[in-house]
């Protein structure tokens, strides 16, 4: 059975009672092999020996950041363990300071430390010269270390985003799907071509890097079509995605086409050749960022353009005289007019509507669709939209069962899929469940995701995807263990506490670790 913290017991018979039990906690991300859990614990163990200590538990974090505890199974299950009592020790021995977390708030890390103190539980780092015996010294001791645990992952990723910067001036992809009409191929370090890579494949050597380079024939001959009968004919998002539809195009990623989604090829500058990178920022594990232009890192003319430059920029300027020419009662005018030519509203309306801004620029505008509803005096009997995000989450639900599997069988595992209740065997050994939670907005403007769980086929994981604010692609992931959750429904937030965020991801690869084979040969 899967749990939220890998906990190994181990008793030596030689042992006797009189000495004093402690737990470990081990925590290694992607750092120097000095941390590897491996050296920690023989670290720890000569130091419990030292001290007259018996190691009777491990509460491990393998591969996680110490930015936060999100993601930090073992660290969680510790201080669950030691706030409800379920534990047979009085002291928890870590390696150092750093191990514990480089918390970009020093409160927080000593927060998590008094709670074990609450409880009764000492916390000793073994690789410090001073003790943590509450002394003044100790105190003074333990919040530089904090803090210089905390500046050096301030460090370390400015480093890390200057390097990125510096590969993509020099044109090299930082990851993503390269987009219809184009393909990513894998360069040597002397500049070499290896070949392309498929979808789901990943380069094997540190030094290689992926730069785009242009697709199949009858794909780039799409793309520029879809620029020509937006630019040229003046057809709508909305108009084109139907159209190709209609003709039996896929998207790169094997699903038919929304307006949403031609929007962003329509906008995108990779089909002009140009490198661009940091729209977003996630920097230090924090909220996610929307950088305005002026922060993003651009390299122009780095791949090999696909659409011609002119074609480019009059898409761009149609986009920019749509969000600056009406103002919101033109906005609203032009609603009015919609609902008298058909006698009701939906996104779908909207979006056709060549002579009006998209759903999105009326949500944006105004809050809410329902609120411009409002204004122009309409109350629909039902919620459209609502009807039509759905219609899309199905579609997207199949395509994200379709990755899943592909990503456990890439990783060896052997999945069951049943055709009828969608439920997924995993090497004969446990059951997952994918669920799709849209994305809602309450009157006040928070988000808000309601997720009700496969009570019924009981799988031993529910995979929550959490749609983003437009129900269009994924935020993140949560990987719910039945065992622990107690109610059928869920209602999530922007941010859940620790209960719920324990189990939450930015992508599936934890998933897949679990998933993931291993011969006893290579085990052993």
């Amino acid at each position: 059975m899967w749990r939220a913290a890998t906990l190994n017991w181990r008793e030596d018979s030689n042992e006797q009672g009189s000495r004093r039990k402690a737990a470990q906690y081990v925590r290694m991300s992607t750092e120097h092999q000095r941390y590897s859990t491996e050296n920690q614990s023989d670290a720890i163990l000569r130091y419990a020996d030292e001290r007259g200590y018996q190691i009777i538990g491990t509460y491990s974090d393998a591969g996680k950041s110490g930015l936060r505890i999100e993601g930090r199974d073992g660290l969680s299950q510790l201080l669950e363990d030691i706030q409800t009592g379920k534990t047979d020790f009085d002291t928890v021995l870590v390696y150092d300071i750093s191990r514990w977390g480089r918390f970009q708030d020093a409160d927080e890390s000593a927060y998590y430390e008094y709670i074990c103190k609450r409880a009764g539980i000492a916390v000793e780092y073994c690789a410090e010269q001073f003790e943590n015996d509450g002394s003044p010294v100790s105190t003074i001791v333990k919040g530089v270390k904090r803090a210089m645990a905390g500046e050096y992952s301030r460090e370390l990723s400015q480093k890390v985003f200057a390097g990125q910067s510096r590969l993509i001036e020099m044109g090299y992809r930082q990851g993503g799907p390269p987009g219809y009409g184009l393909r990513r191929m894998l360069i040597d370090e002397a500049g070499n071509q290896k070949g392309v890579l498929a979808r789901g494949e990943h380069k094997s050597i540190h030094t290689d890097r992926a730069t785009l380079v242009p697709g199949p024939e009858d794909e780039i001959a799409v793309v520029n079509q879809i620029f020509r009968c937006f630019v040229d004919d003046n057809q709508s998002e909305a108009v084109i995605a139907a159209d190709l539809n209609a003709k039996g195009i896929k998207t790169d990623l094997d699903r038919d086409w929304t307006p949403s989604v031609v929007r962003q090829l329509l906008s995108n500058e990779k089909y002009i050749g140009n490198n661009i990178w940091n729209r977003h920022s996630f920097k230090l594990k924090k909220r996610h960022v929307h950088n305005s232009p002026d922060d993003w890192v651009r390299s122009e003319g780095a791949f090999e353009a696909i659409v011609d430059a002119g074609l480019f920029a009059a898409a761009k300027a149609i986009f920019a005289a749509k969000a600056h020419r009406y103002s919101d009662e033109e906005m609203l005018d032009g609603l009015r007019h919609a609902l008298e030519t058909h006698g009701f509203l939906s996104g779908i309306v909207i979006n056709e509507a060549s002579a009006l801004p998209s759903s999105g620029a009326y949500q944006s505008r105004f809050g809410s669709l329902l609120r411009a509803y409002k204004l122009v005096g309409f109350t629909p009997d039902r919620d459209y939209r609502y009807i039509e995000i759905n219609k899309r989450l199905r579609k997207i639900h199949a395509g994200i069962i379709h990755e899943t599997v592909v990503g456990i069988e890439q990783v060896g595992g052997l999945v069951q899929r049943d055709t009828k209740t969608g439920l997924l065997t995993i090497n004969q050994e446990f059951s997952a469940s994918v669920v799709i939670a849209r994305c809602t907005q309450t009157d006040a403007g928070a988000y808000r995701w309601n997720i009700r769980l496969d009570t019924g086929l009981l799988p031993e994981i529910t995979v929550v995807v959490r749609m983003d604010q437009a129900n269009e692609t994924p935020l993140d992931y949560y990987l719910l263990p039945t065992v622990d959750m107690t109610f059928p429904k869920l209602r999530l937030s922007e941010s859940n506490g620790l209960s719920l965020d324990a189990y939450r991801f930015d992508d599936l690869t934890q998933f897949f670790a679990m998933c993931e084979r291993i011969s006893i040969l290579e085990v052993a």
